[in-house]
């Protein structure tokens, strides 16, 4: 019965995964939880839903997030100045899933987190909060399989990342990918980008990886206005903004929640 329930709940969040990208180009949004507080985060998870977001990452905090620009990196000191920890992070997706989000919801962190918490206990609570993937920024490929396993075992996604210069290393990745591709789109840490600040090559990454898997492609790290998600959507699966929302976030002298739905709005517009 346990593994019949386990086998359901995989095949569940395979399924919202799988749906994000069906007939459609997904628009994947990224927040911190707990910047500025976990109950507003609730509040602009139901908002980016509400404006057409097909998956919603969320970050959970950590100190020393080695991916992440100087925007991210300040979400996540003002949520660990508010004592915001894995825990209150499950219980806020926990709450989010009864109040009836039932997008794709995927965390990201580091592995540090992961391993602190115990692999076999982190993944379980994801099953039970209703998680459906996980991104690993300082996850090597080369030592994903002691994680992969246990992800499977309950139903979560690892994504996985492929950078502009893997080269020969993106095909061996893609073909063991599942959700979903994040294909970074130039080197360096997250943060808003311009137009020529973007890889070249990218088009040309994304046909290799089709030829070796069917596991769609998303686009991130740098896109934050229409023009660029749109261009990014015309060779991919879908785009990924996250420096873009959360500078919207850092500004509490506006009405933050209308802001974020109506950039998400826009940006849904264009793909």
């Amino acid at each position: 019965m346990w593994q019949l329930l386990q086998d359901i709940g995989g095949k569940k969040s395979m399924n919202r995964i799988q749906n994000a990208f069906k007939d459609q180009k997904a628009f994947i949004a990224f927040l911190t939880a707990g910047d500025p507080t976990l109950d507003q985060t609730k509040c602009y998870i139901h908002k980016i839903t509400e404006a057409g977001a097909s998956l919603i990452e969320i970050g959970i905090p950590f100190s020393d997030p080695i991916a992440e620009g100087p925007t991210i990196q300040n979400a996540n000191v003002r949520a660990l100045k508010n004592n915001v920890h894995t825990d209150n992070v499950m219980a806020m997706v926990k709450e989010v899933r009864e109040e009836g989000i039932d997008i794709p919801l995927c965390f990201m962190t580091y592995l540090n987190v992961v391993f602190h918490y115990g692999y076999e206990a982190f993944f379980k609570k994801c099953q039970e909060v209703g998680i459906d993937g996980i991104i690993i920024p300082d996850l090597p490929y080369e030592e994903a399989m002691e994680v992969s396993s246990v992800c499977t075992q309950y139903g979560v996604s690892l994504i996985s990342m492929i950078a502009p210069t893997s080269k020969e290393r993106v095909k061996m990745i893609a073909q063991e990918a599942e959700g979903f591709i994040y294909l970074v789109s130039s080197m360096g840490v997250t943060g808003t980008r311009s137009n020529a600040a973007f890889a070249l090559n990218l088009p040309d990454i994304v046909a290799s990886i089709k030829e070796v898997t069917k596991t769609p492609v998303a686009v991130g790290f740098g896109i934050h206005n229409p023009e660029q998600a749109k261009e990014m959507a015309s060779f991919s699966d879908g785009v990924i903004v996250g420096s873009g929302i959360v500078n919207i976030i850092a500004n509490q002298d506006q009405d933050v929640e209308d802001a974020v739905y109506n950039y998400v709005k826009d940006m849904c517009a264009v793909l």
